[in-house]
């Protein structure tokens, strides 16, 4: 509930105003001097201020209201403010205008126009407010952003800014992040951005793609391993969480680990400690961890591939990430950043690479850019170059005079059935002889219209072969026959009918007799 500070030296006055508007939802304070108003500015959270321009009896300069007004503004500047006199001081008004005042009103005022001004004002202050907080949040941010290492990164879009924000805010830290996303989207790239602004920056960030490891060898790779602890472990090796000591380790497709590498992993995790493979002996790190997945970790525990104890320490923040078609916006700069300055790219391919799905993701978008500046014929590059479609699918075909002549003959039978009204009524005796024209018996019509029209001449077959032969192919019009016309012609009831060889009206009776929907 917004409270308004009604300050006028009459309590008649205040009373008055407070009560109209606690009717209409207000919380009002009052007061008689600018010296109390002052001090409730500084108490509460005032949205608005209706105040008076003089306060001591037989004083009508205004210089009272005048003061108080700036002293307001000093307190808060985006305070609005309205201004009520019975004393008009046209010169003071257009300089407290000038100054911020949102409104100026004569008593007695009007009480819609008060209330209306009052409830537009506290909307703009409200969004005016906010919009403030935004602004500073922002520049903020991008202070942030101007200091922080971005490896590289290149984005435009929402999606992509938030997800970069987190993994900014979420560095300074040491908890463990899941990084989850679609395969080719850039999980790696923000693991990058956590480390390189985190506190260890300075110190090892090893990465280990899980699912490129086979499986007999992970738990060697991830903790060590003694000499002959296996075939072909000729020598001492030490693991991943070993090299990591003191910094980041980054696991790459968490959910490939095996169940007995997780077990292991969740102690690592738990305590810091862990025994190489072929080996007796407890050794101790400090590492911190971030994974990433495109797989649904919560089915894999449900389905008993993943451990939950695990899924929670490793998931003690996760950052999701959109796969591209969900950001469209990064598609053009990524699509620049690849093809470097000498490459340049027409509407018609910058339309191209937007609308396509791009499954594989930045993975995928940059392996068609390296592919086109290799192979494009000139610098000017199309979507051709990129293995796109040059022209986009319609899901409609029927455009242009087709289209047209579509809803001329869609018309017809509304107009019909109109000028048959017309025809039987007496209102205009004049007109019938015009209208008994343009009603033509259909009997005849109709009878022809329910067998298949034959060709009859050379030139009719020379017009359309192609709606010949369908027609010629079709001896019997069941409800199949008319289905398969209807989808090979996308629903185009004028075309289906030249195919089948019927009129409109006869196609429709017969649909409407194999219970054929359009």
């Amino acid at each position: 509930m917004d409270t308004i500070l009604i300050v006028d030296d009459n309590q008649a006055v205040c009373d008055a105003l407070a009560l109209m508007l606690e009717l209409h939802g207000y919380k009002t304070h009052s007061c008689l001097s600018p010296e109390v108003a002052l001090e409730l500015v500084k108490i509460h959270d005032i949205a608005l201020v209706i105040q008076d321009m003089n306060f001591t009896q037989d004083t009508t300069s205004g210089e009272e209201g005048k003061s108080l007004f700036y002293e307001l503004r000093s307190l808060q500047p985006l305070l609005p403010i309205v201004l009520i006199t019975a004393w008009t001081q046209l010169d003071i008004a257009v300089e407290l205008v000038k100054e911020g005042a949102v409104d100026y009103m004569g008593k007695p005022w009007d009480d819609a126009k008060l209330l209306n001004s009052v409830s537009n004002l506290i909307s703009l202050h409200t969004l005016s407010r906010e919009n403030t907080q935004y602004q500073r949040a922002e520049s903020q941010r991008m202070v942030a952003i101007k200091d922080a290492d971005l490896c590289g990164i290149v984005f435009a879009s929402g999606s992509m800014q938030r997800s970069v924000d987190l993994a900014l805010q979420i560095a300074r830290s040491d908890v463990s992040v899941l990084i989850t996303g679609p395969n080719g989207a850039g999980k790696d790239k923000l693991a990058d951005i956590i480390h390189a602004n985190s506190p260890l920056k300075n110190k090892p960030f090893i990465k280990v793609n899980i699912g490129a490891l086979p499986m007999d060898l992970l738990e060697a790779e991830l903790f060590g391993a003694e000499a002959g602890a296996f075939t072909g472990a000729n020598k001492t090796r030490i693991g991943r969480f070993e090299a990591a000591d003191g910094g980041t380790l980054f696991l790459d497709e968490i959910g490939n680990l095996s169940l007995s590498g997780q077990i292991k992993l969740l102690r690592v995790l738990q305590t810091g400690e862990f025994e190489r493979l072929g080996s007796h002996q407890t050794r101790k790190v400090k590492v911190r961890v971030l994974s990433a997945t495109n797989a649904e970790l919560a089915l894999d525990i449900r389905e008993g591939r993943f451990r939950e104890d695990l899924f929670y320490r490793l998931n003690v923040i996760e950052l999701e990430l959109s796969p591209l078609n969900q950001r469209q916006d990064d598609i053009l700069p990524l699509v620049s950043h690849f093809i470097g300055p000498n490459f340049s790219l027409n509407k018609q391919t910058q339309r191209a690479l937007e609308a396509h799905a791009w499954p594989g993701n930045v993975r995928e978008l940059e392996n068609a850019c390296k592919r086109a500046v290799i192979l494009a014929p000139s610098k000017l590059l199309t979507p051709l170059d990129f293995g796109l479609s040059a022209e986009p699918v319609q899901d409609n075909p029927v455009s242009g005079p087709e289209l047209k002549q579509e809803l001329t003959l869609e018309l017809k039978p509304v107009l019909k059935s109109e000028l048959k009204q017309e025809l039987a009524s007496d209102s205009k005796p004049e007109l019938k002889p015009v209208l008994k024209r343009e009603l033509k018996p259909e009997s005849a019509i109709d009878q022809k219209a329910d067998t298949p029209r034959v060709p009859d001449s050379a030139s009719d077959n020379a017009h359309s072969s192609a709606s010949s032969s369908t027609r010629s192919s079709i001896s019997v019009i069941d409800k199949t026959s008319i289905q398969a016309e209807l989808h090979r012609h996308h629903g185009v009831i004028a075309r289906v009918a030249k195919s089948l060889g019927l009129s409109r009206q006869a196609l429709y009776r017969r649909m409407e007799k194999f219970g054929i929907n359009k």
